[in-house]
């Protein structure tokens, strides 16, 4: 058989597992998973390569309506994702009504892109309605395969990554084999850092920090990280240090232990909290940060 290669791009609402399934379907973490929407901000690629096939995967934030301009560049990450795809794998799950956002859909279906629906979190749902829920999927995408899956427990994800090769196009590898991600290390720094935030504080609190990586020095032993922690206003910073810095040194203790794991070196962690007010709404704050 020849050779396929191509872009596969997933698409779908905030919170129905899409980071988990592409995690599942690289078999790394590079996209970080929490319960909160919104988790992901920027658009990741994972490339998993066989001998006679490479697949791009590429996770994006939630489809979205901005309330300011970081969830406008959040969005802009999707609508590029729309048309740079040689395949559209769309997540949805069975608490999701299908359709919900049908204007977003009605994109996809007109994108004349080949669709695969993955059907997620199986396990909190019985068979009666997880039938009417696929059939409601196979309905509304005519000719596109619908996949009940379970990413947390990588239930059927061999079935996902069959239905996939079948809709990937001929060509060669567009990375070289050995490559794992588009991202560097500095990214996946900041990430796991962030995805801490995001587990341990509450409210609008995660949703108003970006991390900076200062410095990362790679010595043969032990890799030194300077982050800094940018919140928009004042109140915030006194919640991400907390009483006497133990809301920061729970983070920071954290973060370097995922750290460790991600990179497979020690690691030394240096955090700083620093207020940049209404970063979310400054263009070149988002440049600055990767969304532009």
């Amino acid at each position: 058989m020849n050779h396929r290669s191509g872009f596969v791009n997933i698409l779908g609402n905030p919170n129905v597992g899409k980071s988990t399934i592409m995690n599942a379907l690289v078999g790394e973490k590079l996209s970080i998973i929490t319960s909160k929407a919104q988790t992901t901000r920027h658009r990741i690629m994972g490339i998993v390569n066989g001998d006679d096939f490479q697949i791009i995967y590429s996770d994006t934030p939630g489809i979205l309506k901005p309330q300011y301009k970081l969830q406008e560049a959040m969005m802009s990450f999707v609508n590029i994702a729309l048309t740079d795809a040689d395949v559209i794998l769309y997540v949805t799950d069975v608490t999701e009504r299908p359709l919900a956002e049908k204007e977003y859909t009605e994109k996809i279906k007109s994108s004349g892109i080949p669709v695969i629906i993955a059907v997620n979190k199986i396990d909190l749902s019985n068979q009666n309605d997880l039938e009417k829920t696929v059939e409601s999927w196979y309905s509304s995408f005519p000719g596109s395969p619908v996949i009940p899956v379970s990413a947390l427990n990588r239930f059927n994800i061999e079935s996902l990554l069959n239905a996939i090769l079948n809709k990937l196009p001929e060509g060669e590898p567009f990375f070289p084999k050995d490559q794992l991600t588009d991202k560097y290390e500095r990214f996946f720094a900041s990430e796991i850092l962030r995805e801490k935030i995001l587990t341990n504080y509450k409210k609008e609190v995660p949703y108003s920090v970006e991390i900076e990586i200062e410095s990362f020095k790679d010595e043969p032993r032990i890799i030194k990280i300077r982050a800094l922690i940018h919140v928009s206003r004042d109140s915030q910073k006194g919640i991400i240090i907390g009483h006497k810095g133990s809301m920061l040194k729970r983070v920071g203790t954290e973060a370097r232990l995922d750290m460790e794991n991600f990179f497979g070196k020690k690691v030394f962690l240096e955090l700083y909290v620093k207020v940049t007010k209404d970063w979310r709404d400054k263009p070149a704050m988002l440049k600055r940060f990767g969304y532009r």
